[in-house]
């Protein structure tokens, strides 16, 4: 091959190349207009959504699991004389957790129990007394009228001398005697009536002395029950080991303190101006920092009344004209559905709160 022709061949692809570069220069030049839109478009896209959607949402990091709990005690005092659970144990509803020595309970109810019955025994022997009295006044009745017709004679006798004015007279004050001792036994005839609620017929359950012997009794055996502490709800029990058996329990003195696992809720403190469109009843998405990767259902159960400064001890005062307008904080209360093969949620554990209000922003809203 001859020298020209291979400088000709090496030539050619630079004059293809040089041909083509007029065309590669309008297509950049025509795409990078279409990008800088098409990227601002985007953008205005993605912020117009974001926008849209975010009225939509409450998140709340600052929750926290909250449970019902209470210390266990009890309203009368004894010796501790049986512990029936350990730190961490889960109890049922009604089962026995604490039993202090039942004997001066039992003592005082069986002493109530005699009282009772030596009430009834009483109000039996206040009839039959009564009864007595009333036997006595008409005894005493039948005498007065024997000596009033006694006097009476001896008056017309007296005149004619055939009596002495001494027997006259005599008669005469036995006479009024006899009606003394009649008044007498009406009046405690009267007052014993008044002890049986004017009834001579009543029944002893129904008499005041009675129904007071009965509520003594009904206290001893409150106090009895007392004296053994039940779980009034499902939970988990702590702080067990500050009650000891032997040591003396005060009334109203905290035993141990009990979580329940059943009523549990996660509690939040959204800004006031987050909660626009919250209502009880949306549903809500909890997340626990314990248990990275799961989350738990639950329901917007209630908004706080009144914001966490109100239940300060110490309010804001706003009389003295040195006013900081500062977003308040509202205390919310999610319901959280409990999984039964989930981990266990504990009272004070961190969580996020997601509540889906459901309402959706609309451009008219710009207006």
């Amino acid at each position: 091959m001859s020298q020209a022709a291979t400088q000709a061949d090496l030539t050619a692809p630079s004059r293809v190349a040089v041909q083509d570069r007029p065309r590669t220069g309008s297509a950049t030049r025509l795409v990078r207009p279409v990008l800088m839109i098409g990227g601002i478009v985007v953008v205005i896209a993605g912020a117009a959504y974001w926008w849209l959607q975010g009225g939509r949402y409450v998140s709340i990091d600052d929750a926290y699991i909250r449970a019902a709990k209470v210390s266990v005690a009890t309203d009368v005092s004894g010796i501790v004389s049986q512990v029936a659970v350990h730190e961490g144990q889960e109890v049922h509803k009604g089962d026995l957790l604490l039993k202090l020595d039942p004997r001066p309970f039992q003592f005082a109810l069986d002493g109530a129990k005699a009282n009772l019955a030596q009430t009834v025994l009483n109000v039996d022997a206040m009839k039959s007394d009564y009864q007595r009295m009333l036997r006595d006044t008409g005894a005493r009745e039948a005498q007065v009228q024997s000596d009033q017709a006694t006097a009476d004679r001896l008056a017309a006798l007296v005149k004619g001398g055939g009596v002495t004015k001494q027997e006259y007279d005599d008669a005469r004050y036995k006479l009024i005697g006899d009606q003394r001792a009649v008044e007498s036994l009406q009046a405690q005839a009267q007052a014993q009536l008044a002890k049986l609620a004017g009834n001579p017929m009543i029944d002893a359950k129904d008499t005041p002395d009675y129904k007071a012997a009965a509520a003594r009794v009904d206290e001893a055996q409150r106090q009895l029950n007392d004296s053994e502490i039940h779980a009034p709800f499902a939970g988990v029990v702590t702080e067990v080991d500050a009650a000891q058996p032997g040591q003396y329990l005060t009334a109203s003195t905290a035993a141990f303190g009990l979580v329940s696992t059943e009523n549990v809720w996660a509690e939040g403190y959204p800004k006031e101006t987050e909660i626009t469109w919250a209502k009880p009843g949306d549903p809500v998405t909890v997340t626990v920092d314990t248990y990275p990767g799961r989350t738990w259902k639950g329901t917007l159960d209630s908004i706080s009344p009144a914001s966490g400064s109100e239940f300060s001890l110490i309010p804001a005062q706003n009389a003295s004209g040195n006013w900081v307008k500062v977003v308040q904080r509202i205390p919310v209360r999610v319901r959280i559905d409990k999984q039964e093969d989930g981990p266990d949620l504990r009272s004070g554990m961190s969580v996020e709160i997601s509540i889906d209000t459901g309402h959706l922003r609309h451009v008219s809203d710009l207006y």
